[in-house]
């Protein structure tokens, strides 16, 4: 019989995970991608991400939130935070290569 090991992501990689199954409705592609999350800490079931929006009147801003905040319990979480900064601003040079390439950027 085999025996079946169950192998962990870390848990920051498990939240990045999770983070790009939600996508900005406006440009269609995820935030991690887009480069919208600046920063991702788990302690324990508590996650804080740390991210930017593509413009501060950004008219989704509570959905893409909420949508965080609902994924992340969903895979486990029991607290998250959602802290939203402007500094630096988001530009498309904060999106992967193969966004940009995927663009034309």
């Amino acid at each position: 019989m085999k025996r079946i090991i169950r192998i962990e992501a870390k848990p920051k990689e498990k939240v990045l995970n999770v983070l790009k199954s939600i996508v900005d409705p406006e440009l269609g592609a995820n935030i991690v991608d887009l480069g919208l999350v600046y920063d991702v800490r788990v302690e324990r079931e508590k996650v804080k991400v740390l991210m930017t929006l593509t413009s501060i009147g950004c008219p989704l801003a509570s959905f893409i939130i909420s949508e965080i905040e609902s994924k992340l319990k969903e895979a486990g979480f029991k607290e998250v935070e959602v802290e939203l900064t402007f500094d630096p601003p988001w530009s498309p040079e904060r999106m992967s290569k193969q966004l940009r390439k995927k663009l034309g950027i």
